[in-house]
């Protein structure tokens, strides 16, 4: 169970300090959204400024450390994580809602992140050349970029920095840090791991407020040669559109995921593959699964299994003893699911189960929905079409294979796509035509490997640079060519 203790006030973190500012701005439990986890400094442009320019000064020093120094500070901040493992996996939970065995999850996968491309960094070079001289040796090096600005969102407050920040600073990079104002706390924990574990001042700076006030500035500054951002594609459009010519930009973005269920799928495993992939984490997941597009002769059985299987979710507090679903984020997200829910039922499609705001005692406090299943929904419909990151399942019929794809690949957005099969040739085909960056079999929409490279296509991504995985060092280094003649 949580502990209760006083709220705090939790400054920036600049030039190796921890700062605060005239402002501040509470972080809510979207459990009990009367209860204020922290409180965090609403930064001016001012402040951010102070960051970059601290970060720039940083840089020199910092990309000529040795790479095992640098790797032994992700190893021990990975170290630190560990060890306060449950007290962060309980502010994770209190800060955006999440169920504690997930927030665990996520506190135990983001140190392991850390090691991950410690160990990585190492070993990451460039190549050499065979040439026809003698006396010529032509090779590349990878030099950091510079100053990289991390934006990140709330609904994987520590995995997501930790994949970006990690490499970032393994490569000999600068980094400014501005989390999601719904999720500061979690990200303060981050930058107070490796500030303990030795970072030099100015390489690591975390600053927290309005991305109206402080966003322009942290993408505009001439110091910042790299953006990498996780959010809504039109806030990714609008920082894609606004850096400068020789600033990189990274971004993954939203997306409206499709899983395909053939007609001999086990009914019962793609249920549940539904089940997990849209309604885990409340659907709050770029990757989570929004479309269900089913073979005609299965819909009806699958879609009153779906139901059933919705109607058993439970529904309670992060902390509670066998919870399926916590509280939405914010009461932003419980609007927009909420419109999004009356937008489907007008554009002609049923509603079968959930969709309604609860009530009543542990809910009141908190911005719970439930989960909806819509069918007789048609390719087109907004439902279908936009993303809603909520737990909203809009269930489709495909006559056949052929029409399935083509409803799949309909959208505007290409983040992750699934289908559930026991035939080869639907997966080898499917694996070919499907327009997504991840691809999957008999597995959910959600979920990706530490070491695999994970990004999207269409408007889901800037199709540049991928995260996770080796790969994932290639956004935050520029490369050398170099003719070494004697």
């Amino acid at each position: 169970m949580p502990t209760t203790t006083a709220v705090k006030s939790f400054g920036n973190y600049i030039n190796g300090e921890w700062l605060t500012e005239e402002r501040v701005f509470p972080s809510i439990n979207p459990a009990a959204k009367k209860e204020v986890v922290g409180y965090f400094q609403a930064s001016s442009e001012n402040t951010a400024k102070k960051a970059l320019d601290a970060a720039s000064e940083a840089f020199r020093s910092w990309s000529s450390t040795a790479p095992t120094k640098r790797a032994a500070m992700l190893t021990k901040a990975a170290d630190i994580l560990d060890s306060r493992s449950e007290q962060i996996a309980e502010e994770l939970t209190k800060e955006v809602g999440k169920p504690f065995g997930a927030s665990l999850n996520e506190v135990k996968r983001s140190a392991e992140t850390l090691r991950y491309y410690a160990v990585e960094g190492v070993s990451y070079t460039g190549e050499t050349f065979p040439n026809d001289d003698p006396n010529l040796r032509v090779y590349t090096v990878k030099e950091p970029l510079g100053v990289i600005t991390v934006i990140t969102p709330w609904n994987f407050p520590l995995s997501i920095p930790a994949r970006k920040i990690a490499p970032a600073l393994i490569t000999g990079n600068a980094v400014v840090f501005k989390p999601s104002s719904d999720s500061p706390l979690v990200g303060y924990r981050l930058v107070e791991a490796l500030h303990e574990a030795g970072l030099p001042k100015g390489v690591l700076n975390y600053v927290t407020g309005s991305s109206r006030e402080i966003g322009e500035i942290l993408v505009k500054h001439p110091a910042v040669r790299g953006v990498t951002f996780t959010g809504s594609t039109n806030a990714g459009e609008q920082i894609h559109r606004s850096v400068s010519l020789t600033t990189r930009t990274q971004m993954e973005l939203g997306g409206k995921n499709p899983l395909i269920v053939m007609e001999d799928a086990d009914l019962d495993e793609a249920v549940q593959l539904t089940v997990n992939g849209g309604f885990g984490l409340s659907g709050q997941a770029c990757t989570g699964t929004s479309r269900a597009i089913v073979m005609k002769s299965i819909k009806e059985e699958f879609t009153n299994r779906l139901v059933q299987k919705a109607k058993e979710l439970k529904i309670a507090d992060g902390f509670t003893k066998g919870v399926s679903m916590g509280p939405l984020a914010n009461e932003k997200q419980l609007k927009n699911v909420l419109d999004y829910i009356h937008i489907g039922k007008n554009e002609g499609a049923m509603l079968l189960c959930g969709g309604e705001q609860l009530t009543g005692t542990g809910y009141d406090e908190g911005f719970y929905v439930s989960p909806a299943v819509f069918t007789d929904v048609t390719p087109g419909m907004r439902i279908e079409q936009e993303e809603i990151f909520g737990p909203v399942i809009c269930v489709i019929e495909a006559d056949d294979y052929e029409e399935a794809i083509s409803i799949a690949n309909n959208v505007e957005y290409g983040l992750s796509a699934s289908i559930v099969t026991k035939q080869l040739n639907y997966i080898e085909r499917f694996v070919k035509e499907a327009e997504a960056g991840t691809v999957k079999s008999n597995r959910t929409t959600t979920g990706n490997l530490m070491n695999a490279p994970f990004g999207g296509i269409k408007k889901s991504s800037t199709s540049t640079f991928r995260e996770s995985g080796r790969v994932g060092l290639e956004f935050f280094t520029q490369t050398k060519t170099v003719y070494f003649g004697h």
